[in-house]
C-alpha cells in the first residue's frame, strides 16, 4: 500500500513544518521529496541532480536529464574521499541519460527551492546548510518528522511511506493507475517492464473501491448495484 496523491502532497507540506526555529531544514528537503514521487527518481539521482538537468517553464511540463547519482559509500570507499561516491545511472552504462517528463507541480516546487536555497558551488541542487550531499540520516529523519505531522496515527505505525524511498512506489504506481503504459513508465523510472510490474505497482491507499467499480462496469453491471 502506498500513499495516494493527496497523502502525497500532505506530505510535502507538513516538510514546511520540520525542522529548527526557522524550519528552513524541512523546506531545503521539500524538492528533494518532491522529485522522489513526482519523477520517480531514487534518493541518489535526486542528490545528484543539477539545476542544468532541468527544464523548468513557467505554467507548463518541465523535463529532467538524469545522467549521474550519489549514493552513500563511506569516505574510505570513494577516490575523493567524500561520504558519496558519483557514479552513473543504475542498470545503464556510463554516460547514458534519461529522460524524464516533470508535472508543473515538481516544476513549481524546483523553482521555489531555487530562489530560496540556490544551489551548492558545484550546480547541485540539494546539499546541506554547508553546501555538502545530503545524509541519508539527515533526510531520513526529516522523513519521519513530516510522517508524524502528516499522516493518520494508524498510518505512522503502518509501514505505508515507512521509507523515503516509499515515495518512488508511490509515484511509479500513481503513473500506472493513471492509465500510462507500462513501457513508458519503466523508461522514465529506469526499469525494465518486467521488474516494474513486479516490485514497482502498489496498491494506492483508498482506490479499493474505484478498482471495484472498474471491475464491475468490465462485467456489464452497474457500480451501484
Amino acid at each position: 500500500m502506498v500513499v495516494n496523491p493527496r497523502q502525497a502532497r500532505e506530505l510535502l507540506t507538513a516538510l514546511t513544518y520540520v525542522g529548527g526555529y526557522d524550519r528552513a531544514s524541512g523546506r531545503r528537503l521539500r524538492a528533494f521529496f518532491g522529485c522522489l514521487y513526482y519523477a520517480a527518481m531514487r534518493p541518489a539521482e535526486a542528490l545528484g541532480l543539477g539545476l542544468s538537468d532541468c527544464t523548468l517553464p513557467e505554467r507548463a511540463w518541465g523535463r529532467i536529464e538524469l545522467s549521474e547519482t550519489r549514493p552513500t559509500a563511506g569516505k574510505a570507499w570513494t577516490d575523493s574521499g567524500e561520504a558519496h561516491d558519483r557514479r552513473g545511472l543504475k542498470q545503464r552504462e556510463a554516460g547514458q541519460v534519461r529522460t524524464v517528463p516533470i508535472p508543473p507541480p515538481l516544476v513549481r516546487l524546483l523553482q521555489d527551492h531555487v530562489k530560496e536555497f540556490e544551489t551548492a558551488e558545484d550546480g547541485r541542487l540539494f546539499a546541506s546548510e554547508r553546501g555538502n550531499v545530503v545524509a541519508a540520516s539527515s533526510y531520513s529523519r526529516a522523513w519521519k518528522q513530516a510522517r508524524a505531522l502528516a499522516l493518520l496515527p494508524h498510518q505512522v505505525d503502518s509501514v505505508m511511506a515507512a521509507r523515503p524511498y516509499d515515495l518512488r512506489h508511490a509515484g511509479v504506481s500513481q503513473w500506472l493507475n493513471s492509465g500510462v503504459p507500462a513501457p513508458e513508465v519503466a523508461a522514465r523510472a529506469g526499469h525494465s517492464v518486467d521488474v516494474l510490474l513486479k516490485i514497482y505497482a502498489k496498491c494506492i491507499d483508498g482506490q479499493e473501491q474505484e478498482m471495484n467499480d472498474r471491475i464491475m462496469q468490465g462485467l456489464g453491471e452497474d457500480p451501484a448495484d
